[in-house]
């Protein structure tokens, strides 16, 4: 039987995982139902160790063939999103305000279909540790397993995550070497001017006009300060001054997102954003006083890693079902913390023609899970058979 062929008997009970995955979704680090189902599932298929409680609630199998001196890691998420679904479906999130509008239940269900598979016939030298995280959405869970030790306790020569993508279709990968996800930053903008009578501006400083002024000067950042061949994007997404008409208010408020595909761009893009704040201001006589928080790094495949997940899906599925140069995405993800530690890629599987990612109307594609989960074994053995 074909590896295909033994992941697809196992990939009808992986549905129903995700399914069930699917109606209980749970939040952030507070993944008790969660950890404890994959922990279960881990210890029934007879996995050496399954150890809970990593960073939190992230949960780590291990699963040990022949003797052999390498070790590879497989990651998936396992947390939802503070959305209503709007899907419909039999399905559905039965608690309310939360969601798996990600896919992070299909990729929990896709990876222990692979544990699965991979524990039946332990066909490799070495060891695979499968690593279901916390917190992806912002909680930086990925940090918080590192920070408890992850590498130091379950020592890997690489890792490998993976992430579905709406509008590829189902059973195509896409990967590239290098920058395959963003960086995230968050500013805060505080803009102190003088208030006053809105009939009387002239004895005012309005923070107001100050901070219009900003918004177009910071959203021209990326377009006459960033190196047309990178990366950027700065964008304003709140601004808030103000209570009644009129009255010219003391202060405004702007904050917004900073993203780069380069780590050097993304310093110059924060540099950037402080100095125009504090000029702008400046010029009309307030004070801009700016909160700048760095979130997740850009995340970099490495160039042999992100080969051989090409090299194995061109032999499963075949060349047409594997794109090299995929286009990186701007959004962001805290695998990027894995990669500053561990060499490895991060990937993208099939979702079909789906919602897009955090809508109220996504949803998981249950096909995608056999030819991910066909993936992730294969790759597991190519990565422990690879020669340092």
């Amino acid at each position: 039987m074909s590896a295909l062929e033994e992941i697809a008997a196992i990939a009808g009970e992986a549905v129903l995982w995700r399914r069930d995955l699917h109606r209980r979704p749970e939040l952030l680090y507070a993944l008790d139902e969660t950890s404890a189902f994959v922990a279960q599932k881990l210890g029934s298929f007879g996995l050496d160790e399954v150890v809970t409680g990593v960073g939190g609630s992230g949960v780590v199998g291990v699963l040990r063939g022949r003797p052999g001196n390498r070790a590879v890691a497989l990651r998936a998420d396992m947390d939802a999103l503070p959305i209503e679904e709007i899907t419909g479906a039999p399905w559905a999130s039965e608690n309310p305000g939360a969601m798996h509008a990600c896919g992070h239940d299909g990729h929990t269900a896709t990876l222990l279909a692979a544990a699965r598979r991979l524990a039946a016939d332990r066909d490799f030298a070495g060891t695979v540790v499968f690593v279901f995280q916390p917190a992806e959405e912002g909680g930086a869970g990925a940090r918080a397993m590192i920070d408890d030790g992850l590498f130091d306790r379950f020592p890997v020569d690489e890792i490998f995550g993976i992430h579905n993508l709406p509008g590829l279709p189902v059973g195509r990968f896409a990967v590239r070497s290098g920058a395959i996800m963003a960086s995230t930053d968050r500013f805060y903008i505080d803009i102190l001017g003088r208030g006053g009578h809105a009939a009387r501006p002239h004895e005012t400083i309005d923070p107001i006009l100050v901070g219009a002024q900003l918004v177009t000067a910071l959203q021209s950042i990326v377009a006459r300060n960033t190196d047309p061949l990178a990366s950027g994007v700065v964008s304003v997404t709140t601004f808030h001054a103000g209570n009644t008409d009129n009255v010219i208010p003391q202060t405004a408020r702007l904050s917004g997102t900073v993203r780069a595909l380069d780590e050097k761009v993304r310093a110059a893009l924060e540099a950037s954003v402080s100095r125009i704040a504090t000029a702008v201001a400046s010029t009309f006589g307030a004070e801009a006083r700016v909160a700048y928080e760095r979130g997740y790094p850009v995340t970099v495949n490495h160039t042999s890693a992100a080969a051989r997940v090409g090299d194995v899906v061109e032999e499963l599925l075949g060349s047409s079902a594997i794109d090299r140069a995929g286009a990186p995405l701007m959004a962001a993800e805290d695998f990027s913390y894995y990669l500053e530690r561990v060499p490895g890629a991060y990937f993208f599987m099939g979702n079909g023609p789906s919602a897009g990612l955090h809508h109220p109307a996504y949803d998981f594609a249950d096909e995608a899970i056999a030819p991910g989960a066909a993936v992730w074994s294969a790759l597991a053995k190519a990565s422990l058979a690879a020669i340092d």
